[in-house]
C-alpha cells in the first residue's frame, strides 16, 4: 500500500521497461541507418518526446521483430524474456529465407508451439488471441507454397499502388 488505504501500488511486470531504458532505445533506433531499399528510415518515424514509433508500413514492423528486437532488447529485459523474444523473431527470419529444407521447416513447426508456451508464461494470457495462434500454421504454409518471397505484398506496399473499384 501507497500512502492512504485507499490506494494500491502495482508491481511492474517484468516485461516493461523502465523509462530511462526506453529512452536508450528509442535513441539507439533514432540514430539507426539502412542501406537503400532495405526499410524505411526508422530514425524518422521515432518520436522522442512521445517514447513511440509511427507511422511504420509493414514491413518496417518486419524488420524491427526479425532484427531489431534481439539488438535493442538484450541488455534491458531478463534473460528469459529475452531468450522468448529472440526466439520468436528468429522463427520469423527462419520463414522468410529463401532457401528451405523440410527438416529445418518440421523443427520450426515444433519450436513456434514452445516458442508460444513461452510467451504465454511471460505475458498475460489477455494479450492471446486467435492471431498469436496463427505462427502455429506458417510452417505448414511454407510445405504447402514453397518460400515467403513469392507470396507476400510488401513490394506491392512499397509501391504504394491504389487501385480504384
Amino acid at each position: 500500500m501507497v500512502g492512504d488505504e485507499s490506494r494500491v501500488a502495482k508491481p511492474r511486470v517484468s516485461f516493461v521497461l523502465e523509462e530511462n531504458a526506453q529512452l536508450l532505445v528509442y535513441k539507439w533506433l533514432k540514430s539507426l541507418r539502412f542501406l537503400d531499399g532495405h526499410a524505411s528510415n526508422i530514425s524518422r518515424l521515432v518520436n522522442m518526446e512521445e517514447c513511440r514509433l509511427f507511422g511504420m508500413k509493414s514491413h518496417d514492423c518486419h524488420v524491427f521483430m526479425q532484427t531489431l528486437i534481439p539488438l535493442a532488447f538484450r541488455d534491458l529485459l531478463p534473460k528469459g524474456i529475452w531468450d522468448a523474444l529472440t526466439e520468436t523473431s528468429h522463427f520469423f527470419r527462419d520463414i522468410c529465407s529463401i532457401k528451405l529444407n523440410v527438416d529445418h521447416i518440421e523443427r520450426l513447426e515444433m519450436n513456434i508451439v514452445e516458442i508460444l508456451c513461452k510467451l504465454e508464461m511471460i505475458i498475460p494470457s489477455l494479450f492471446f488471441d486467435s492471431m498469436e495462434h496463427l505462427p502455429i500454421h506458417l510452417p505448414f504454409e511454407i510445405k504447402v507454397g514453397g518460400p515467403v518471397q513469392y507470396r507476400w505484398m510488401y513490394p506491392f506496399e512499397h509501391l504504394d499502388i491504389t487501385i480504384a473499384m
